[in-house]
């Protein structure tokens, strides 16, 4: 099973690398796989990767349920 996550893009650096937060956990990820990312875009990620960008709703909504279900301690 794969698990793919929603994350706010929050800086974006040189060589397709981007900094995305998820709850005040921030991670590196890669843009390589996406086009077109800004600063506040959410993209879901997968093992380091950025995948696509999600619809603002989309995410949020997604991110309230994983909170609801207890695999996150808030919601952004």
């Amino acid at each position: 099973m794969c698990l793919a996550i929603p994350a706010r893009v929050v800086e974006i650096n040189d060589n397709d690398q981007a900094i995305v937060d998820l709850g005040g956990v921030r991670k590196d990820v890669s843009l390589a796989l996406v086009e077109d990312v800004a600063i506040g875009d959410f993209v879901i990620i997968h093992v380091g990767y950025a995948l696509t960008r999600l619809d603002p709703e989309e995410a949020e909504k997604t991110l309230a349920l994983m909170a609801e279900a207890g695999l996150m301690s808030e919601a952004l």
